[in-house]
């Protein structure tokens, strides 16, 4: 249910809570096929769903907030990853940092060749996420190697 390879996506928000420091233009890609139990996005699984997110849509969304942004995050997308990988050449040429937040252990090299930060692991209820000492998700700084989760416990 891919239109022309694009990803598509239910929510566009500017936001300054999914990557400490950075503010962040922040895409819900639908689409999902990991299925973790108690997710919080639910309606973002179908195939199919949402608004088409075409690169010549995105490069308009980065030169209007452009000066304004530091980071451009994608909660999922990784399913498609020469879509993905598109917009974030874009996001790197336009200067901004870049996130995947994924349910997944892992992505592969080419995904993590293109990003800054990147949020592994499905969520478990009973663990918590980012903002619980137990959780087992991480966040980390590709850049430095470095496990950020602490930025985020309450």
């Amino acid at each position: 249910m891919k239109a022309n390879g694009y990803l598509r996506y239910s929510e566009e928000q500017v936001v300054w809570q999914e990557v400490p420091g950075e503010t962040s233009l922040a895409y819900t890609i639908t689409g999902c096929s990991v299925g973790c139990k108690g997710c919080h996005s639910v309606d973002t699984w179908p195939q199919g769903s949402g608004t088409v997110l075409t690169p010549d849509y995105f490069q308009q969304r980065l030169d209007h907030y452009r000066g304004l942004l530091t980071c451009v995050v994608f909660l999922g997308g990784e399913w498609q990853p020469q879509a993905l990988l598109e917009l974030l050449r874009l996001a790197r040429q336009a200067g901004l940092k870049t996130c995947l937040y994924t349910g997944l252990e892992d992505v592969s090299d080419d995904l993590h060749k293109h990003l800054d930060y990147l949020k592994t692991g499905p969520w478990i209820a009973e663990r918590g996420g980012l903002n619980s000492p137990t959780t087992n998700q991480r966040f980390v700084d590709l850049r430095r190697g470095e496990l950020l989760n602490f930025r985020f416990l309450l």
